[in-house]
């Protein structure tokens, strides 16, 4: 099996509705289907993640297809690279949309993220997936175990991505384009700044290829206060760019985001 145990790093094995390893560390299966795999001495806070209402949120803006061009585009890519399709994992995957969208690959598909509410979420919704609460910085997967790892935005441990991927395995990224949400940063800020690229490196992989998608969003006020309050942008964000947000008929920005696609060596 490919999931370890997060305690003792030994292979889980499903004993009924549970997983088990070797040394009798053993994880119950939650009704909706997924596993929580992060001890509570790996927590750092009682309930790690976003907010219920805010993953209820963060879902309802993606549903309207705000972000569809950029699934599409994850998926894309993957087909196109991907030389196996076994196993595939999104960490950070949040309640599941990108995740689910993996399942057309024709791999298994798995789901991390830190904040159970997410998981419950995407568990409930997309049976097909095995989602997992856990951290990615101690990811529970055999050394060598996936064909792909897709990080959209979310934090990583590098030396742990080096270990799970197998050589000539994908890494896929996801970064800010340069342009991303700018007329957000207009309402914020006195100047506005392009996004820096980011420069980061992974150890162990080399870049094959990548892609900018940029596309302009046209949002209710509504959609945008949500958008807004999913970005970092929200804690500058004063009660006036709020209240002018939810009080607009329609709210015009910029979508653009960077894909790029790192080769296990």
């Amino acid at each position: 099996m490919l999931l370890i145990c997060p305690l003792c790093q030994r292979s889980l094995q499903p004993e009924n509705r549970s997983w088990r390893c070797e040394n009798r560390h053993q994880f119950d299966q939650a009704k909706e289907g997924y596993l929580n795999l992060l001890p509570v001495q790996h927590k750092g806070s009682r309930e790690p993640g976003d907010s219920a209402e805010m993953m209820q949120a963060r879902r309802e803006f993606l549903q309207a297809g705000h972000y569809q061009p950029l699934r599409d585009g994850v998926v894309t890519l993957l087909r196109d690279r991907l030389r196996e399709a076994g196993a595939l994992l999104d960490i950070g995957c949040g309640e599941g949309y990108y995740t689910a969208a993996l399942s057309a690959l024709g791999a298994q598909v798995y789901g991390l993220d830190i904040a159970k509410n997410a998981i419950r979420l995407a568990a409930k919704r997309y049976p097909e997936v095995q989602f997992c609460v856990a951290s990615s910085q101690r990811l529970p997967f055999a050394d060598a175990s996936l064909d792909a790892v897709v990080r959209i935005y979310a934090p990583c441990n590098e030396a742990e991505l080096t270990r799970v991927i197998k050589p000539g395995g994908v890494l896929l990224t996801v970064t800010p384009g340069a342009h991303h949400l700018q007329q957000f940063k207009a309402l914020i800020y006195r100047e506005v700044q392009l996004h820096a690229p980011e420069e980061k490196r992974y150890s162990g992989f080399s870049e094959e290829t990548q892609q900018s998608l940029r596309y302009g969003m046209q949002l209710s006020g509504e959609a945008a206060a949500t958008l807004l309050q999913m970005t970092p942008f929200a804690w500058r964000a004063k009660p006036s760019v709020w209240g002018e947000l939810q009080a607009s008929k329609t709210f015009d920005c910029d979508a653009d985001f960077r894909l790029t696609v790192w080769r296990r060596d």
